[in-house]
């Protein structure tokens, strides 16, 4: 193999190293923001743990009421 031959394997191998370089700079960059989405996505979870849903209000709400009335704290 020649000498330019060999250049120019040498530049090509350099060039493909640049693109996988810039490829490795941004799955690196992605990757810190898929952590951060997984961590809001957790606090998102805590914090649905914690919350009554709608429909369980509806019904303890609908209880209360008849209690209400049956004491006589409220009237119809």
């Amino acid at each position: 193999m020649d000498k330019e031959t060999k250049n120019e394997f040498n530049k090509l191998g350099r060039m493909i190293k640049t693109g996988f370089d810039e490829v490795d700079k941004r799955l690196n960059g992605m990757d810190s923001r898929l952590d951060g989405l997984e961590t809001g996505q957790e606090d998102i979870k805590l914090r649905l743990d914690n919350v009554a849903y709608r429909f369980e209000l509806n019904a303890l709400e609908r209880r209360v009421e008849k209690l209400e009335l049956k004491t006589g704290l409220m009237r119809p």
